[in-house]
């Protein structure tokens, strides 16, 4: 089993959203598609880091879930600043069952476990950004690390904003990190020259940014 990562996926196939419009981004599916199926195998994971789908309901995300179903591997979905199409947990699961999607799980409020990790995050917010959300934020973040802990797995953090971008600090949830000793996140939101913004290192901990079109569209292999 092997686990990967990627984030901001921009799927449009029932909104008129065309990633193409933006450089680098030109036949990003057929790009994404062939990445995909040549690197992850059934058996493995892959952590998708928010920004999944352009609909604005839930249930026009059904065509984007089905080809994301059709990928090989089972996927972990968080949310991301764009996916304006999530409801409740109960809602997207109900929509994922109905529809026979049986290869999506979420992570919001939770961990999920592969083999001996377990997958935690949140979507974070822009450091810059409204006080309470940061601390919601923050909160679902240590809601994930505690559950983790309790399952005694290692935890692997995925989040849609870098809690640290261009010396902004969102401190609530670096101070999370920080006290569940976390040295790693993987971070996404962040595309074409934005994407210098992103610091590399703080406070001893390492951020990786995963926007799928700063990995070419390939799912980034963190274990396994």
């Amino acid at each position: 089993m092997a686990l990967f990562v990627i984030s901001d996926l921009h799927l449009s196939f029932s909104a008129n959203k065309p990633m193409s419009v933006f450089p680098g981004w030109e036949n990003h599916i057929q790009r994404l598609t062939a990445n995909w199926k040549r690197t992850v195998k059934d058996g493995d994971t892959v952590v998708l880091g928010g920004d999944t789908s352009w609909a604005l309901k839930l249930e026009d995300t059904v065509e984007d879930f089905r080809f994301i179903n059709s990928l090989p591997g089972k996927k972990l979905l968080l949310k991301g600043n764009h996916d304006l199409w999530w409801s409740t947990s109960t809602k997207v699961k109900n929509l994922f069952s109905k529809n026979g999607f049986n290869s999506i799980d979420l992570v919001y409020n939770n961990c999920v476990l592969t083999e001996n990790f377990a997958v935690c995050g949140t979507r974070g917010w822009q450091p810059d950004g409204e006080e309470k959300i940061i601390l919601r934020e923050a909160g679902r973040l240590r809601l994930s690390l505690i559950q983790a802990f309790d399952l005694c797995a290692t935890p692997i953090v995925v989040m849609h904003f870098p809690p640290v971008l261009n010396g902004a600090v969102c401190r609530p949830i670096v101070d999370v990190l920080h006290e569940y000793r976390i040295n790693k996140v993987y971070c996404g939101h962040l595309h074409g020259a934005g994407a210098k913004n992103l610091l590399p290192e703080f406070e001893g901990i390492k951020f990786k940014l995963i926007s799928s079109d700063q990995i070419d569209f390939t799912p980034l292999q963190i274990f396994g």
